[in-house]
């Protein structure tokens, strides 16, 4: 008797100190020892499995609600409900957002245009009005600069630019580019902050070619450009908030993959009806000649 209960001490040594590494009862050990295991039927393993992938696509950035959309439209009936209990067993926890600062040198002589605007978001058709601003990305290399320019019937970015400085050639580039590609009619709204970059000679000159109305914000009200503040907050929290860019050619790889594969024809947009800016422009058919 004495023996055999020395080697049941001796078999239970690595559990017994386990547990004291643990802080866990041997009870408890025991206990769920005992227990069946759970089986989870194969649906719901491919279940678990896509989301997982799906959260990691997004790079920890998809709420309870867009990760459903998503779901639903793969084929997979689920609730919000689900969605947000499996989120939390399988320990899905979306990213904080991170503050940024504001990039508007608004501290000059050129002529400013009134707000044309005036918070109208949501025109009824595309080439209506164009949103454009600047924000900024941290590299070890140096800051590199981004300017956008979406189409506020889509939300599609349009036109794109990066360059280690924050002049009026980076903002004049992402314009062409949103002209060649879209070919807009004439009276376009084009609405930006009053930064020397926008009200500079150059860039108006290019509006007035293009026949574009210049409208821009009351100063410092960030409000008045929300679309795009909103565009460069998604691409900050759901792609380069915790990223460390060694080189500025890394970081301009990134955003070109945010903006060409990601936001523009794989992200669900809740402003949208949850489908992509590229999807919602092919499937009103209402842009000729866009892939």
């Amino acid at each position: 008797m004495k023996y055999g209960f020395i080697r049941e001490q001796a078999n239970d040594y690595p559990v017994n100190l386990l547990c004291r590494l643990l802080s866990v009862q041997r009870s408890a050990y025991y206990d769920w020892r005992g227990r069946p295991g759970k089986v989870i039927p194969p649906e719901e393993l491919a279940l678990r499995r896509r989301m997982k992938a799906l959260f990691a696509a997004a790079r920890d950035s998809l709420g309870s609600r867009t990760m459903a959309e998503n779901l639903r439209l793969e084929g997979f009936e689920i609730g919000r409900d689900k969605t947000r209990r499996l989120m939390k067993q399988l320990q899905l926890k979306v990213k904080q957002k991170r503050k940024y600062k504001v990039t508007t040198d608004s501290k000059h002589n050129f002529p400013v245009a009134k707000n044309v605007l005036n918070r109208q978001f949501s025109p009824s058709a595309p080439n209506q009005v164009w949103g454009t601003d600047i924000t900024f990305l941290w590299t070890q290399q140096g800051w590199i600069y981004l300017a956008v320019v979406i189409d506020l019937y889509s939300r599609r970015v349009v036109g794109w630019s990066i360059d280690r400085r924050m002049k009026k050639a980076l903002v004049i580039r992402a314009l062409m580019m949103a002209v060649n590609l879209r070919n807009p009619p004439p009276g376009l709204i084009h609405h930006s902050d009053r930064g020397s970059q926008y009200a500079s000679h150059d860039y108006q000159t290019l509006l007035r070619q293009y026949d574009m109305i210049c409208s821009m914000s009351r100063k410092g009200n960030c409000w008045d450009n929300a679309p795009v503040e909103r565009f460069f907050s998604s691409l900050k929290r759901e792609w380069t908030g915790d990223r460390l860019y060694r080189t500025r050619q890394e970081a301009i790889a990134d955003v070109r993959e945010y903006v060409a594969v990601y936001y523009n024809s794989k992200r669900l947009h809740s402003t949208l009806g949850y489908t992509t800016p590229m999807n919602y422009e092919k499937r009103l058919n209402k842009v000729s000649g866009i892939s």
